[in-house]
């Protein structure tokens, strides 16, 4: 037997909540969603531009916007076709001051921040009761920081120098991507140490011959939204760091340290023989008076003018 056979009411009331609940999962026929989530990518102080794909032939009465994850998000704005202004519902202190609408089918937020990141969704409703749900998921990351090239070390053997590089940037550089560029070589030597750069390596070692023509070394660093770079003239790190450049850096300062201390030597000389002459001026007069046998008073007189 059945199981309906014992309580025939009971039996029809589990039917009808079965029938009712088929009925409360089964989806919307006049809800029609893109099943596509669009991925969006912002800079921090940047804009972004959500876009609502055109699905019928005209364009809807009103997009409804909402921020959160799918299962409690919050609707924060409507847009009525025809009307300048957009009717808000909430959020209006994050949004309201930074929030755009070119047209009843888009959205633009200005000045982003991290917070901004999530998933968006737009609900556009038609004549006829057609409605159309695209969900946009965005993320928001600050610029690629600038970065900045050390020498940590240089050395020259036989011709060659030998230097160890690294690539620093402030902040976290967890997410960052780093590759090294080099031009302005003969094209060979370009190629050879072209093929030796590493990848995505903050750290470089540089074998070049010390008769190269000055080259550049960049350093590039990256994120999902931008990269900034730093270079530097190999000129700085090998040609200038040479021991007979660093000889003819030194000569001229040999020369001027010398020069300074002949003039020091000229100057003292001539001080000390001017104050030898004064000192020798009252003996002589003295001896000058008793040979012409001046009176004392008037030896006096001279001598106190």
């Amino acid at each position: 037997m059945g199981p309906c056979s014992e309580d025939p009411h009971l039996c029809g009331a589990s039917r009808l909540l079965g029938f009712t609940s088929l009925l409360l999962t089964a989806p919307d026929p006049g809800v029609q969603d893109s099943g596509v989530h669009i991925p969006l990518q912002g800079i921090r102080g940047g804009s972004v531009l959500f876009h609502v794909p055109k699905k019928q032939e005209a364009e809807p009465e009103e997009v409804s916007w909402g921020f959160g994850p799918e299962s409690n998000y919050r609707v924060f704005m409507r847009v009525h076709r025809g009307k300048d202004t957009p009717t808000w519902v909430s959020l209006q202190d994050k949004y309201q001051q930074r929030v755009h609408v070119p047209n009843v089918t888009s959205l633009r937020i200005e000045n982003l921040i991290p917070e901004d990141s999530g998933q968006y969704r737009a609900r556009a409703s038609f004549i006829g009761g057609i409605e159309f749900t695209q969900v946009f998921r965005l993320t928001v990351y600050d610029p690629a920081p600038l970065p900045h090239i050390l020498v940590k070390s240089a050395s020259f053997t036989a011709g060659w120098c030998n230097a160890t590089l690294k690539c620093t940037a402030p902040g976290d550089t967890e997410d960052l991507k780093v590759t090294w560029e080099i031009k302005g070589l003969p094209k060979e030597l370009e190629q050879r140490v072209t093929s030796k750069l590493p990848s995505n390596s903050w750290n470089l070692t540089l074998n070049l011959p010390l008769s190269q023509p000055n080259g550049s070394l960049t350093c590039v660093v990256s994120n999902q939204v931008g990269q900034k770079t730093a270079t530097l003239d190999l000129g700085e790190v090998c040609v200038s760091g040479s021991p007979g450049n660093n000889s003819a850096k030194t000569l001229p300062g040999i020369i001027g340290a010398v020069v300074v201390m002949l003039l020091i030597i000229v100057t003292g000389l001539f001080l000390w023989k001017t104050y030898a002459k004064k000192k020798k001026e009252p003996g002589t007069l003295y001896k000058k008076a008793e040979e012409s046998k001046l009176p004392g008073y008037l030896l006096h007189s001279e001598l106190d003018s």
